[in-house]
């Protein structure tokens, strides 16, 4: 479905989003933290969605609220995917591939079963090291996956 430009944030926007919100570090204490945030402001909205928070391949955190299904897993390990081939969100990701009217199978043989360009999941960034990570959630629209990721990463409530 093609995006709307108006709504949407530039690639350059995204861009500049993933470098605030670089983290000091990532532990095992850090994802559990960064998820229980996450379930909290979740809960507290009736959000129907998946959270996960991965490091280094392997899954730190993982809840799965009411109303969310084994589809939304799915989805949040193929956005999970495209995160850590590319180091950018996978919003980034749909956006690149959308402005050149392109799909990740077609642009880099990425195959759809594994791979999804769309919103919902970030890279986690330590300073000093880069990319160790990523952390998403899926039940939403896209957009709306991305954003609550966002606003969770910069621990506000809203």
């Amino acid at each position: 479905m093609p995006l709307d430009h108006d709504a949407w944030p530039t690639l350059e926007e995204l861009l500049r989003e993933e470098g605030e919100l670089e983290l000091p570090a990532l532990s095992e204490s850090d994802a559990y933290e960064l998820g229980m945030r996450a379930v909290a402001a979740a809960r507290e909205r009736d959000l129907p969605i998946s959270v996960g928070v991965w490091r280094t391949g392997r899954q730190l955190f993982h809840c799965g609220l009411p109303g969310s299904t084994l589809d939304n897993d799915g989805w949040l390990r193929r956005k999970g995917r495209v995160v850590m081939r590319f180091e950018h969100s996978s919003l980034y990701m749909a956006r690149l591939c959308q402005d050149k009217q392109v799909t990740l199978a077609e642009r880099f043989g990425l195959p759809a079963a594994k791979y999804a360009a769309a919103g919902g999941a970030v890279p986690l960034r330590v300073r000093g090291t880069g990319v160790v990570g990523w952390f998403g959630v899926s039940g939403l629209p896209q957009l709306d996956d991305h954003r609550f990721v966002v606003e969770v990463l910069r621990g506000t409530s809203g």
